[in-house]
């Protein structure tokens, strides 16, 4: 299983999104210690160990038990040039049954961003999702201010849905997200709700 999981590899034009493993160890905390301002408005308070090997390594085995189960795809998203880290994408909240659905959650580190590499992870990702395991929608979230964010879901064919009100505690607040979702085959229209 574990031979499985490291073999696991999603290809784009320019990156290898894989699985974290633990000699990522340094290439994670240095990049996200160097991109703190850029991140935190954006994501939950980091704990007071959040860059820490211990915290990283519970990060690793989370990441391997969530995609043995089929409950995660957490991936991280490496330059295939030269091998360096440029931030994660995952696919969590994997749900099966009628949903069929899975919920997309990322990052990029400040040095790399706007440049095309967030598009291109997401879009390989939804392919992924959809052809390989099968899923009817990915949802992704965000808040309403984060630009950046709504611009590149918009561009790999996500669909504002509407907003969440405190949907998530970021940087230490209750704040309301606007709701994004990709579906495999579009139905999307009218409900006529409301209508006589």
């Amino acid at each position: 299983m574990l031979r499985r999981i490291r073999r696991l590899r999603i290809e784009t034009g320019r990156m290898t999104l894989r699985p974290p493993q633990h000699g990522d160890f340094a290439a994670w905390s240095g990049l996200r210690s160097d991109s703190r301002d850029f991140l935190v408005p954006w994501e939950p308070m980091w704990s007071t160990g959040h860059l820490k090997r211990r915290s990283f390594t519970n990060r690793v085995y989370w990441s391997h038990r969530s995609i043995a189960n089929g409950t995660a795809l957490p991936l991280f998203m490496i330059r295939r040039d030269d091998q360096v880290l440029l931030g994660a994408i995952t696919l969590d909240n994997i749900r099966r049954g009628p949903a069929q659905a899975g919920t997309l959650g990322y990052w990029i580190g400040a040095p790399f961003a706007r440049q095309g590499y967030m598009r291109e992870a997401i879009d390989a990702v939804v392919h992924h999702a959809f052809e390989v395991l099968d899923l009817s929608r990915i949802e992704a979230a965000c808040l309403p201010e984060n630009a950046a964010s709504r611009g590149v879901l918009e561009k790999c064919g996500f669909k504002y849905e509407g907003v969440a009100q405190a949907y998530l505690q970021i940087n230490g607040r209750w704040r309301n997200h606007v709701l994004y979702a990709n579906l495999r085959a579009d139905r999307r229209g009218r409900t006529d709700i409301g209508q006589a």
